[in-house]
């Protein structure tokens, strides 16, 4: 079963991730390549397609959001070595967490949220060694360098005087708030334990991924209001973010010849992820974003239909949390199905996937307590990927 088993350990990675679905989650963190067969290299791209637009409330107007989510690309590439019979490593380059969401401006966009825009970009290194007890049992763990940078505008009625009106040095609108957020590396690790059946290409690995710190360089662009009152356009700042932690559940199993179950839970713990600029917007409101933890649920079935050609078909669900959601963030969970193909002649396996996901409906929220201020509806998105692996 080594072909078919190495099916179910890509396709993670292969179609990880969706329109800000899970916080900023993208890749997924797989970690699937430590379990390859001997020494191996593979390279993966896809790209993921979001379709996220809505109204503003009728009582603010109705005008359309416009498509507010970009699509993405998502490269990486690793490399796995087996140092002896028990030990083994790998180095995976990735890009874990991102964003781009960017609310349209001009006649006939959304008058409560035009101009809002949350754009992250990072590249994350992971190296990992992987130590066999026995057939049964191995633990894995590494340390993991991440390279990260952002920058965060609200703009809009909806970020009008949003701060405690009995604190005057406080009341003003943020609209034409942005912060610049330079690019930062942090370190964390990771940490794991597998057990396996190979009679039965049964599998199951628990792997930790710890919090990333960074500390960003900043510079607050200040609105108007707070601006006069500051003395000052612009802020240069020291921003304080962690990457949150996540632990990854990963199983298979065989249920007869030449078929297999498999499937993957995620937990992220967004929850206390924050962006808050300390000089001007910190202090005052808490976080630029408000996420909720996510647990995402992977489940599929594969076969081997050659020597050459395999196949998957699987299903994914995020549930949903409150509707109010960040507008920097302005889905609700999501539903999704996919499918994967695998072709290997020799020393090489190609896969090709792709998935569709129907995005949950949500309110983008602005103030405190919370007021709803937009609807984004019956949205999706569609990811594709190839990846290409060699053995030596």
């Amino acid at each position: 079963m080594k072909q078919f088993t190495a099916l179910c350990g890509v396709l993670a990675g292969l179609v990880a991730g969706s329109a800000n679905a899970g916080g900023i989650d993208r890749s997924g963190q797989s970690i699937g390549i430590l379990f390859e067969k001997g020494n191996y290299v593979e390279l993966s791209f896809g790209q993921i397609n979001p379709s996220v637009s809505g109204n503003d409330l009728a009582i603010y107007g109705g005008s359309p959001t416009g498509s507010v989510a970009g699509k993405h690309n998502l490269p990486s590439l690793a490399v796995k070595y087996d140092f002896n019979d028990k030990l083994s490593g790998a180095l995976i380059y990735d890009q874990a967490y991102g964003a781009d969401i960017s609310y349209p401006t001009g006649l006939g966009s959304s008058f409560m949220l035009g101009g809002t825009e949350a754009k992250v970009n990072s590249q994350g290194l992971t190296a990992l060694l992987r130590y066999k007890f026995s057939e049964q049992f191995s633990v894995h763990g590494g340390l993991r360098a991440s390279k990260a940078s952002g920058r965060v505008a609200l703009q809009g009625r909806a970020y009008g005087p949003a701060f405690d009106p009995a604190d005057p040095a406080t009341y003003q609108s943020v609209n034409g708030y942005q912060v610049d957020l330079a690019p930062d590396w942090g370190t964390g690790y990771v940490i794991g334990a597998a057990f396996e059946k190979p009679e039965i290409a049964l599998r199951v690995a628990l792997t930790y991924f710890s919090k990333v710190s960074h500390k960003f360089d900043s510079v607050e662009t200040l609105p108007g209001g707070a601006a006069a009152v500051a003395g000052v356009a612009t802020v240069n700042a020291i921003t304080e973010t962690d990457t949150p932690q996540a632990v990854n559940i990963d199983f298979q199993t065989g249920v007869a010849k030449d078929t297999l179950v498999f499937g993957t839970i995620r937990w992220v713990d967004w929850s206390e992820f924050e962006v808050a600029p300390g000089t001007f917007y910190g202090p005052r409101l808490g976080s630029l974003a408000e996420l909720e933890d996510s647990t995402t649920y992977t489940l599929g079935v594969g076969r081997k239909f050659t020597d050459n050609w395999s196949g998957s078909v699987f299903v994914t669900y995020e549930p949903g949390g409150d509707k109010l959601v960040s507008p920097l963030a302005p889905t609700n969970g999501y539903r999704g199905i996919g499918f994967a193909a695998v072709y290997t002649q020799d020393n090489m396996k190609v896969t090709f996937g792709a998935r569709y996901l129907d995005l949950g409906n949500a309110n983008p929220e602005t103030g405190t307590p919370d007021v709803a201020r937009a609807e984004m509806a019956d949205n999706h998105a569609v990811a594709v990927g190839v990846k290409v692996g060699f053995s030596f």
